[in-house]
């Protein structure tokens, strides 16, 4: 089973920020692949079916993302996956710029307290990244949580979509080709992604 979560902050008040660009990729897989986001397990809101021809669980953390790491370990223990082949993790990044995506096998949370809580909770750090950028702070005085709980302007919402679009891409070339290949071409420079 491939378990792909999306992390980003459940409720109406929090759609459509920075820091939920994960749940925007999982969104935009769910369509692509055909699969209905309506299960409740996993302290998260799941919908299961197939990408690129592997069983898939599509995993929306609804913990909040400073504790994405419990739901996230309770979809691993319980389909006994090996985190580092068969879970891929969606998420911003502020140290990359707007649109721009990294893909990686393992590393640290880099600053992120998402990452860093699944990374505590996993004991490990390898599992599948897609990391997606949302653009850096505007101004040294610019609040970190007011930036990445703040909105997309118009402009930048619609590079959004063209990364959100994108993220699902390199998540289905991961599961289609291998990470390698998918870190080749979505990798590329920040030039090209953006």
């Amino acid at each position: 089973m491939l378990i792909v979560a999306g992390l980003g902050n459940p409720g109406h008040k929090y759609a459509k920020t920075r820091h939920n660009v994960g749940y925007e990729v999982i969104d935009e897989l769910a369509k692509v692949c055909g699969i209905r986001m309506k299960d409740r397990r996993f302290r998260g809101l799941t919908g299961s079916g197939y990408l690129e021809g592997q069983k898939v669980l599509l995993l929306k953390p609804e913990t909040f993302m400073n504790l994405s790491g419990d739901s996230i370990a309770e979809a691993v223990q319980y389909y006994k996956a090996d985190p580092a082949q068969d879970l891929i993790v969606i998420s911003d990044d502020i140290n990359l710029p707007l649109g721009a995506l990294r893909l990686r096998r393992k590393g640290s949370a880099g600053g992120h307290n998402g990452l860093k809580h699944i990374i505590s909770r996993l004991e490990s750090d390898a599992f599948l990244r897609v990391r997606v950028g949302v653009g850096d702070r505007v101004s040294a005085e610019e609040d970190l949580v007011s930036h990445v709980l703040g909105h997309f302007n118009r402009d930048e919402k619609r590079q959004m979509a063209e990364a959100t679009a994108r993220a699902a891409e390199a998540v289905r070339c991961i599961a289609a080709e291998g990470i390698d290949r998918a870190m080749n071409k979505y990798n590329s420079s920040i030039k090209e992604n953006i």
